[in-house]
């Protein structure tokens, strides 16, 4: 049999002694054909005693050897039992690797790790250099939680050195709080013989920032189990912890800036997030542009720059600031600030730079506060986004000993970029909603007119969130006869294009209540329009939809009559005040939203006694959706359960309503104040317009009515007759006027229109002058040719008259003409 060593050799022991590796070969039938010195020095066997003997005679364990046959066919490696030369066991971990034999066949290697004896002098001396050397703070304190031992690392950590330490607890050691806390750890280790982690803050003396460590407390057992000490154990995590705070303040800022869309609010938000947390200190200033409204600057700021503080936030109180938020400073060209918005860079400053120093020489009073705070440094970041400068943001430190470096001011410029990107959604968002509520408040009424049939006040508020406007309107409409016609409607959307649909509408009722449409009629014909403009807009840009969804409430009220006639699509009913206080809701037939169609829309007419109170409003005065009929037709209609629940929040807000409106008030306008307090939400939703009317009647003596026969010769007498009516009211120097229109409206109906014909007079706060007749064939104003005998009448009469029309009637029609009077009496 051929001898030779074992493939793996052993490696060259060290001065000391060392880690051998033990080898060994074996054929096909189990015999040893290869020995190693490890494997002599681990058994005590020698190569001649062994190369050639089965390899089973070196395992103590028969069992051993049967799992070393099925090793040998498979590989791997097994823990075993080895026999001693001397007759003893020696336990080892055995791999075993399968390759070829030189003259063919297979052969095993068997490998083992063995060594020195533990209680050697180098393994001790592995174990002292170990413990001396860690990366790591290490320390051991006995059951009575005494130094023992440290290492140098524990040693810089709390700047003592072993020697000192030995004998002290180590509350002893050091005075900060986190030592009781390190002690209270301890003692649970000692007492439950679980291991205990935990997390220091501590600076060591010389340093300029805080420590952060990561200690591990550990119980050290005898062999027995019984514990005889305790492990300390920490390592330095203050990077790990710093770039987690780092993403915790960058999370923190998303979060919390930009909560609201409003410019002020998002400063403030910023300034907020960074202090503490980052700075002491923190200001933001914006350039005066966001405030007025105007346009951004074009190219770059040059020269001393003005901006507006805007936000602020210190550790002490803002009694740092030399600028109060609102207050307006002017920075130099040379200053930091100035240089860093012009340049659109971020800078870390130092108080010592020669710019600091210079601008503080500048500014007396700046520096004066500089020092007396002790700030060190600062970061000052301008505010930019989608290519604008708003403005910038300045960190400062002084309470904080650490001084900012360049890690600092990446992070400052994260969160400074997200506040100018909210920042500049704000401004966008107020241009929009501005513009659409300057838009929604051209469009609405100016001044409501005076008239003798209602005393008014009105109210519009639009919306907090959104744009703002939501299309609501109101109107007050002065018709014939002393009529007065009330409008209240709203467009669904909300922005500028909701504000011009109410604009459009708006104008529409207007032409429509001209023609003196009945109430059910005139919200007919306002149906269609409505259907033929989203007809138009079909296929256009959903943002800029259709009107589809608007809903008007018409009413129009008769001082003579004291009747009111309404009609409505698909607005709240109007509430009344009877003039004892009795306070109740119109029922007036619902009619679906403008531009849906499928139903008629009717008419209820009511009697108002003179002192009524009238209250026309839009849904977002109660807060929910009044339209439980549309909501019930509704494909996606609610849940019965959330329906009912809003029903009881609608009978709620109305009761409040009511409650409110029966209140006396000395005028209509502080009666529209105390609804609004009552009702109104701290951030309503939804644009509001609320229209409350009180009736007036006219007497009896301030109409004169007379029946006329369709005769050419009563023209005289009832010239006649409306002088004299003229003269019991006092207005004698109106009645040569009068007379001249009298004649020829008198004159155009019994020529033209059919019996029965009336006169009627109304002094109100100016003189009506009306004629009826049974024929429905409106006249035409026309200019008559020089040798025309007719056709000058209606040009006269619109000559005289302040104004002049005709309306239909159930049985005709009705000219009228409206005449000034020198002092208005009612």
């Amino acid at each position: 049999m051929t001898r030779r060593r074992a493939a793996h050799g052993d490696r060259p022991e060290g001065p000391l002694g060392g880690a051998y590796t033990a080898t060994a070969t074996i054929d096909g039938r189990g015999i040893v054909t290869g020995w190693s010195e490890g494997a002599e020095r681990l058994l005590g066997a020698r190569e001649d005693d062994v190369v050639g003997r089965p390899a089973k005679d070196l395992l103590a364990d028969e069992e051993d050897a049967e799992g070393c046959t099925a090793d040998r066919r498979s590989g791997g490696s097994r823990r075993m039992e080895l026999r001693h030369r001397d007759g003893g066991r020696v336990a080892a971990e055995v791999l075993a690797y399968r390759g070829a034999a030189d003259g063919g066949g297979v052969e095993w290697l068997l490998v083992c790790a063995g060594a020195e004896d533990p209680r050697s002098a180098f393994a001790d001396t592995l174990a002292q250099w170990a413990f001396a050397q860690s990366p790591r703070a290490l320390a051991i304190y006995d059951t009575e939680l005494r130094s023992v031992r440290a290492n140098a690392d524990m040693e810089h950590a709390v700047a003592m050195t072993d020697a000192q330490m030995r004998g002290r607890r180590l509350t002893e050691i050091m005075a900060h709080p986190d030592a009781e806390k390190n002690e209270e750890a301890m003692r649970r280790v000692l007492e439950s013989g679980e291991r205990q982690f935990l997390e220091n803050r501590l600076r060591a003396p010389g340093e300029d920032r805080d420590h952060v460590r990561a200690v591990s407390l550990a119980p050290l057992k005898d062999p027995g189990g019984r514990i005889r000490g305790v492990c300390f154990a920490a390592r330095d995590t203050t990077e790990e912890h710093v770039t987690r705070q780092r993403l915790l303040l960058i999370n923190e800022a998303g979060r919390r800036i930009g909560t609201t869309l409003d410019i002020a609010g998002t400063a403030q938000e910023l300034a907020d997030v960074a202090v503490p947390q980052f700075a002491d200190f923190a200001t933001v200033d914006l350039l005066t542009f966001l405030h007025r409204g105007d346009e951004p600057p074009s190219g770059r700021l040059t020269g001393p720059i003005t901006m507006r503080r805007t936000g602020m936030q210190s550790v002490i109180g803002n009694i740092e600031a030399l600028v109060g938020v609102g207050e307006v400073a002017t920075y130099p060209e040379f200053s930091p600030p100035a240089e860093c918005v012009s340049a659109g860079r971020a800078a870390v400053y130092q108080i010592t730079d020669f710019s600091m120093a210079r601008w503080a020489a500048q500014d007396p009073a700046r520096a004066s506060m500089v020092r007396d705070h002790g700030m060190h440094s600062a970061i000052i970041v301008p505010m930019q986004a989608r290519g604008i400068t708003f403005g910038m943001a300045l960190f400062a430190r002084h309470r904080s000993p650490q001084p900012f470096v360049e890690e600092d001011m990446l992070l400052a410029e994260e969160i400074t970029a997200r506040a100018a990107v909210c920042i500049d959604n704000a401004r966008r968002y107020t241009r929009e909603r501005t513009t659409a509520v300057t838009l929604q408040q051209s469009l609405l009424p100016q001044k409501l007119a005076r008239q003798a049939a209602l005393e008014v006040a009105s109210r519009y508020l639009p919306a907090v969130h959104g744009a703002g406007v939501g299309g609501d309107w109101f109107d007050v409409i002065p018709l014939s006869g002393e009529r007065v016609a009330l409008v209240v409607g709203d467009v669904v959307g909300h922005g500028i294009q909701a504000s011009a649909s109410m604009g459009r509408l708006r104008t529409a009722v207007h032409t429509l209540a001209d023609v003196d449409l009945p109430p059910e009629e005139l919200i007919t014909h306002l149906d269609d329009l409505v259907t033929r403009l989203s007809a138009e807009e079909d296929g256009a840009d959903p943002a800029a939809a259709g009107v589809i969804g608007a809903g008007c409430l018409y009413a129009v009220y008769d001082p003579i009559t004291r009747r009111c006639s309404l009609a409505r699509a698909g607005r709240p009913q109007p509430s009344t005040v009877a003039p004892d206080g009795t306070v109740g809701v119109l029922d007036v037939p619902a009619g679906p939203a403008l531009g849906l169609g499928g139903l008629p829309f009717e008419a209820v007419e009511v009697e108002l006694p003179e002192g009524s109170l009238l209250a026309l409003y839009t849904d977002g005065l109660l807060g929910v959706r009044d339209d439980a009929e549309d909501a019930a037709d509704s494909p996606n209609a609610a849940d019965p359960a959330d329906a009912g629940d809003a029903g009881d929040e609608k009978q709620r807000r109305l009761d409040s309503l009511h409650t409110a409106l029966a209140r006396s008030a000395p005028t209509l306008d502080a009666l529209c104040d105390s609804v609004l307090d009552e009702l109104l939400p701290e951030r309503p939703e939804d644009d509001i317009a609320l229209l409350l009317a009180r009736t007036r009647a006219l007497r009896d003596d301030q109409v004169a009515t007379w029946d006329i026969p369709s005769e050419p010769s009563v023209v005289a007498r009832a010239r006649r007759l409306a002088t004299d009516q003229l003269t019991a009211w006092g207005l004698d120097d109106a009645a040569f006027v009068t007379g001249l229109v009298v004649s020829e409206l008198v004159t155009n109906a019994i020529r033209y229109g059919q019996h029965p014909v009336q006169l009627r007079l109304i002094h109100g706060r100016t003189l009506i002058i009306e004629v009826s007749d049974a024929s429905s064939t409106a006249p035409h104003l026309r200019r008559a040719r020089v040798y025309d005998e007719g056709g000058r009448g209606l040009l006269l009469v619109a000559q005289l008259a302040r104004r002049w029309g005709t309306r239909q009637t159930p049985t005709g029609k009705t000219i009228w003409a409206e005449q000034t009077l020198p002092v208005a009496e009612v």
